[in-house]
This record gives structure tokens, C-alpha cells and sequence, in this order.
């Protein structure tokens, strides 16, 4: 059976892919942004300290941040998941919660988060910014929508029940990979010329593709990145966690917190395609609009506990939803500026791999900090101090960059000097012999 030509890059249906993209993002991210609701049910019904309910979000987290591959991969992943939470909701005590929740749940996230983003960045080069913008949009979306709906759903059938209903909404996920269909590579004609072979081959994963290619982290400018990730990742997931229990300790009703995740993922989305039609633009480097959002998110965190009242922690959620969208709307996509995209699905897998390492330790740190002082504003300093922090990493990272692109210019600009020499010399010499036989010509004719 011979295999499908290969899609044209910036194809129709890489727009199928974003939109399965797009629900895949919802049904995964979404889910587990929307984890704080669990929170303080899941404290008060095992009677333990907050430090302690932090870790079942914090090994989803560093577990959904693991698998690379495609379609395949992203059904086994919503059967995963979906199985995590059926299983969870058995409710037989805080391990199980760590095992099915945290762990089985997580991997199959990882297998369809990670496996969606990589195919809508093969399948799009001149769109690529705007393209994973509006996939990855498809998390604030859901958040909106979940945000109420697993509120409704805890009161309704208990946090069990909902665990149960939201296990079911993840089978969808196999319906979204059914629609991912794969690049695959195949013989170009003759006639061809190089370039469309080149261009193939750089849209495309190779056939046997290695997961972690170790020796991208011998690169200084990767290996800063993947600090940037680290800090990055535990700054990221701490505010979602505990902004539900915050806003409930300034003595706000039930569904206002609620609300509060709906309106931060409003401005999540705003803030993603705003920036990912920046990106598109090129009016600036990616590393360097990442470097500014990423510190001013860091900013708005710290500023964030200062809120006593409903409408400062709106707007202050409002800021943070917006800065978190711009950074996630450019910060994977920045990876092909780092490692070209070639090393795309290898510096991705180890990219998140790597972040888990921040995902895992963040929100324990977190509780930890809350139960020893006793307020919520400790988690946020933590969160802000960890992003401004990995902003600066962004930074070196950005010159390094920039110093070996233009060591490259300046290598191909010698090497076509010294061919437009060489070629000079040659003309010149072939014309002395020119010159020569002419002579040697008239002299005979003499």
C-alpha cells in the first residue's frame, strides 16, 4: 500500500488539525486549570493540610508534560484519562487520588497535549504563531465553559460524582485524534526540484524519529531554556490552584470564585491571540516579546495578594490571564527559533519533560508556604519571584541566539566572497590565456 502524498505546508486541512487541536487543548488543559475547585472539598474530606492536596495536582502536572508521537497516541490518551478519573472517583484514599488522578489521568493528557501541539507546528510554517494561538486558545475557551459547570457539578453529584461525568467528557478525546491525520513522507519524483525535497523533509518528523535527542541540551542557548521552563512551569501552575481558595478566604460567595476563572480565561484568550498575531508579524523576535510578557506576569503576581475586595482580584486576575496567554501563545513555538525545526520534536520532548521538573515542585511549595504562614499571598509571591526569574534566562537566551545567527551570516557572507574571488581569478586567468593563444595565433600567421 503506497503511502499519502505529504499535505502542502500551510495546508486546508492543517486548519482540521487546529481545530481538533483546539479541543484536545480544552478537554486537557482546561481540565486541569480547573483543578482549584477540587481543592479545598478534597482537603476538607481527607482533613489535610494544603501542601498535602497540592501534590495530586502537581503529579498530573509533572506527568501531562512527558509523551511525544500522533493520532494513535492522542486516542490512547483520551482512554487514559477518562479511565484516571473513573477511577478516582471510587474515592478510597489520597494515595489512589495520586495514583489515578495524579499519575494515570496525567499520562494520558501528556499523550494528547503534547502529541496536538506537535503536529499543528509541522503542519504550518508562515502560519505557525497564529495557528497554535487559536489551538491553544481552545483551553481558555473550556475554562470558561468548565468553570461554572464542574462548580455546578460538585454541588449537584458531590466531587466524586463530577469526577465521574468529567472522566466521560474526556472520551471526546478520541474523537478529536481520529481527525489527526498524520504527515508521512514519500518518495519525491525526479523532476522535483531540491527545494520541495528540503522543504519535505523539514515539514516532516523523520520516519524513525528518536523522542529525546540528549545532545540538543549540549547547546548553552537550549539548556537556558530549559531553565526558563523550569521556573516558568512553577510560577504557571500555583495561581490557578489557589486563587479559588484565596478569593474564598477574602469571604467571597461560592460562584464568585467561580466567575473568577471564567473572566481570567477570557483574558487568557485575548492574550493568546493578540500575541500570536503579534508573533505573526515579526515586529519583534519571539524571545524577546516572550522576555517582556513573562516579566510582567511575574509582576502582576506579586501585586496580586495585595487585593482585599472582589473587583482588585478581577482585575488582577484579568492582567494575569492575558500576560499567561501571551506567554503560552509563543513560548513552545519559540523552540524552533532555538533548535530550527528539524529538532522541533526532540527539543518540544525535552522541553516538557524537563518543565515537569517546575510543575512537580511548584504547588507543593506552594502549600507548603500557605500552611507555615498561614495566607494564601505566600503562593503568589512564590509564583511571581519563580517568572521573573525565568524571564531573565529568556534573555541570555536571546543573545546567544542572536550571536550565532550572525556568526552564520557572517561565515556565508566570507564563503561567497571567496567564491566571487575565486571566480574573478579564474575569469582573469582564462582570459590571459585567451590573451596568450591570440598571440601565438598572429605570430604564426606572421
Amino acid at each position: 500500500m503506497k503511502p499519502r502524498r505529504v499535505e502542502p505546508r500551510d495546508s486546508r486541512y492543517g486548519w482540521v488539525v487546529v481545530v481538533s487541536a483546539f479541543f484536545t487543548m480544552g478537554l486537557t488543559a482546561a481540565v486541569l486549570k480547573n483543578f482549584g475547585h477540587f481543592f479545598l472539598d478534597i482537603q476538607s474530606h481527607f482533613a489535610v493540610q494544603a501542601s498535602t492536596t497540592s501534590w495530586v495536582t502537581s503529579t498530573t502536572i509533572a506527568i501531562a508534560i512527558f509523551m511525544l508521537s500522533a493520532r494513535v497516541v492522542i486516542m490512547l490518551g483520551g482512554l487514559l484519562a477518562t479511565l484516571g478519573m473513573l477511577l478516582a472517583s471510587l474515592d478510597l484514599s489520597l494515595p489512589w487520588l495520586y495514583l489515578t488522578m495524579g499519575i494515570l489521568q496525567g499520562t494520558g493528557l501528556s499523550f494528547a497535549w503534547i502529541s496536538a501541539n506537535s503536529l499543528v507546528s509541522h503542519y504550518f510554517v508562515r502560519w505557525r504563531p497564529i495557528a497554535f494561538a487559536i489551538a491553544s486558545s481552545g483551553e481558555c475557551v473550556f475554562v470558561v465553559i468548565f468553570s461554572p459547570f464542574f462548580k455546578w457539578l460538585i454541588e449537584t453529584y458531590t466531587w466524586q460524582g463530577a469526577l465521574l461525568i468529567i472522566g466521560g467528557l474526556q472520551l471526546n478525546l478520541c474523537v478529536c485524534g481520529a481527525l489527526m491525520r498524520p504527515l508521512e513522507r514519500t518518495p519525491s519524483p525526479a523532476q522535483e526540484t531540491k527545494d520541495n525535497v528540503e522543504g519535505d523533509v523539514a515539514a516532516l518528523p523523520p520516519k524513525k524519529r528518536t523522542f529525546f535527542q540528549c545532545s540538543l541540551m549540549k547547546k548553552p542557548e537550549f539548556f537556558l531554556y530549559i531553565l526558563f521552563a523550569i521556573f516558568s512551569a512553577a510560577g504557571f501552575f500555583i495561581p490557578p490552584l489557589f486563587l479559588v481558595p484565596f478569593a474564598s478566604s477574602l469571604g467571597m460567595d461560592n460562584y464568585w470564585p467561580a466567575m473568577l476563572l471564567s473572566v481570567l480565561a477570557l483574558a487568557d484568550l485575548a492574550g493568546r491571540l493578540i500575541c500570536g498575531w503579534i508573533a505573526n508579524m515579526r515586529l519583534v523576535r519571539n524571545l524577546q516579546l516572550l522576555t517582556i510578557v513573562a516579566t510582567l506576569l511575574g509582576v502582576v503576581l506579586l501585586l496580586l495578594p495585595v487585593s482585599q475586595n472582589y473587583w482588585a482580584v478581577l482585575v488582577f486576575a484579568s492582567l494575569f490571564g492575558f500576560l499567561f496567554g501571551c506567554v503560552v501563545a509563543i513560548h513552545v513555538t519559540a523552540i524552533v527559533d532555538i533548535v530550527t525545526l528539524q529538532g522541533f520534536d526532540s527539543g518540544l520532548g525535552l522541553f516538557m519533560l524537563l518543565r515537569s521538573i517546575g510543575g512537580f515542585a511548584g504547588p507543593p511549595a506552594a502549600g507548603w508556604l500557605v500552611d507555615h504562614t498561614n495566607n494564601y499571598s505566600a503562593a503568589f509571591y512564590l509564583s511571581g519571584v519563580c517568572l521573573i526569574a525565568s524571564a531573565a534566562f529568556v534573555v541570555l537566551v536571546d543573545r546567544l541566539v542572536q550571536r550565532r545567527k550572525k556568526a552564520a551570516e557572517s561565515k556565508v557572507y566570507c564563503e561567497i566572497n571567496q567564491q566571487e574571488k575565486e571566480e574573478e581569478e579564474g575569469w582573469e586567468t582564462a582570459k590571459v590565456k585567451s590573451d596568450t593563444v591570440a598571440q601565438v595565433a598572429n605570430t604564426d600567421i606572421s
